[in-house]
């Protein structure tokens, strides 16, 4: 008979963590380790999903592709995502994070490196629905390790490093695939971008091999193991839950905007400005920097907040307000003629947006137990991919039938007001002590 796990007093910025004083200093060092592997992954994660954005001129001219064929063929990925988002929470709810976050990373990148060896757009389409199946994974697993290692204090925090993390793929990804593509060739760039998976693989094995038992998350959830919550939560629980449909509902509403600038920004700059695959490179990578100043900030302010007093539900709310009305000058972004005074301004977008995304991910955290959160996140990221998904069919329409923006800029600018509403209406206050998910 095993002994049980014994809890030490919380320290700051930590959970209550298991053991002697020396497995506390020792977890309160590794829970970094792990919040960086986290970043690095989010990082290839968007390196992968950008890359057919930044090679969009080169293909369409090779494959000659319409707008309505590159239109369908992110869509196909978003939809993959979208069938594939509930069980990918599931999945990593029950088989755990040791293994299931690895198996994610190393299936998806395996897909990415495939892009290589496509020929059609009917091969594109269906590459693209297998990586968006495997890449399903990340959050979920992402926002799951840092609700493991971290206290409700910093997880909002820690998720703006997570969310840094997107970031920092989509600003390396410009600055990487034009010279990629331009000196070895397109095929090239899938291939060398899509082995950086399995480098992050190694590393998370290497952490987890080093890690010892009785600091693995599962056992220091086993108080909530001894009250009745440590499994994952039934569905039925959840889809009845209207703290996960508030999650849910501010995924939908605002991840369409992120999805709509991921994937159509380069053709928007390409329009507009005249810029393509040799000039995409900086104003992109100022745009992405951008979006990670606004990921911090969507973690330092409610941080600062309750260090100074306020109440959990204050923190966030007010954090999500300023993000909301930070976005709603995108739009005049069409009456801007230097592109530069345009890239400022969609970057303020996408900080605002990231700093409204790490809070939803927070108030996922902050209102579901641990066990939970794999789950609740799965269905929040399955919303907002349908949420994308509905946005870049809508935008390749838009465009083949009047050939202006107008209408996904004006979307943009009400969007998250929208989705703070749903919050409100669902979750009127959040309360500091979560109460478990049914199971």
């Amino acid at each position: 008979m095993s002994e049980p796990t014994v809890s030490a007093p919380a320290m700051p910025g930590s959970q209550a963590l298991p053991g002697t004083a020396t497995q506390t200093r020792t977890a309160m060092r590794l829970r970094w380790v792990f919040l960086t592997l986290v970043v690095v992954g989010n990082m290839v994660n968007y390196v992968d999903r950008e890359i057919i954005a930044l090679l969009k001129p080169v293909l369409e001219t090779q494959f000659h592709w319409t707008d309505l064929d590159y239109g369908h063929i992110v869509s196909a990925f978003q939809f993959a995502s979208i069938l594939a988002y509930l069980g990918a929470g599931w999945f990593l709810d029950n088989v755990g994070l040791r293994i299931g976050y690895p198996i994610a990373v190393a299936t998806w990148s395996a897909f990415a490196m495939l892009n290589a060896a496509v020929r059609s757009v009917a091969g594109f389409t269906g590459i693209r629905v297998l990586l968006g199946v495997a890449e399903a994974g990340q959050t979920p697993a992402a926002v799951k390790t840092i609700a493991a290692w971290f206290s409700q204090r910093e997880r909002a925090l820690a998720l703006g490093f997570m969310n840094v993390g997107s970031n920092l793929g989509t600003i390396i990804t410009p600055l990487l695939v034009p010279p990629l593509a331009l000196a070895f060739g397109w095929r090239a760039s899938f291939v060398i971008t899509g082995a950086l998976g399995f480098v992050w693989v190694i590393g998370w094995l290497a952490a987890y091999r080093g890690l010892p038992e009785e600091l693995h998350p599962h056992r220091r959830v086993s108080a909530a193991a001894s009250a009745g919550i440590a499994r994952a939560p039934r569905w039925r629980a959840l889809l009845v839950d209207r703290r996960a449909w508030a999650v849910a509902g501010a995924k939908f509403l605002s991840d369409a905007v992120w999805w709509f600038l991921l994937f159509w920004l380069p053709d928007f700059l390409h329009r507009e400005y005249g810029l393509n695959l040799s000039t995409f490179g900086p104003p992109l990578a100022v745009i992405y920097t951008l979006a990670s100043v606004g990921a911090l900030f969507g973690g330092v302010l409610p941080a600062r907040m309750l260090s100074r007093g306020a109440s959990l539900n204050a923190a966030r709310k007010t954090t999500l307000l300023l993000c909301a009305v930070a976005v709603l000058p995108i739009v005049f972004v069409l009456q801007i003629r230097d592109y530069w005074y345009a890239v400022l301004l969609v970057g303020l977008v996408l900080a605002a947006h990231q700093g409204f995304s790490t809070n939803v991910f927070a108030l996922a955290a902050d209102l579901f137990p641990e066990e939970a959160v794999g789950s609740v996140i799965g269905l929040g990221a399955l919303l907002g991919n349908l949420g994308g998904l509905a946005i870049l069919e809508v935008t390749a329409e838009v465009l083949s039938r009047t050939g202006s923006y107008l209408p996904m800029f004006i979307y943009c600018a009400c969007a998250y007001l929208l989705a703070l509403l749903v919050v409100q209406l669902l979750v009127p206050r959040i309360e500091s002590l979560p109460q478990p998910v049914a199971v």
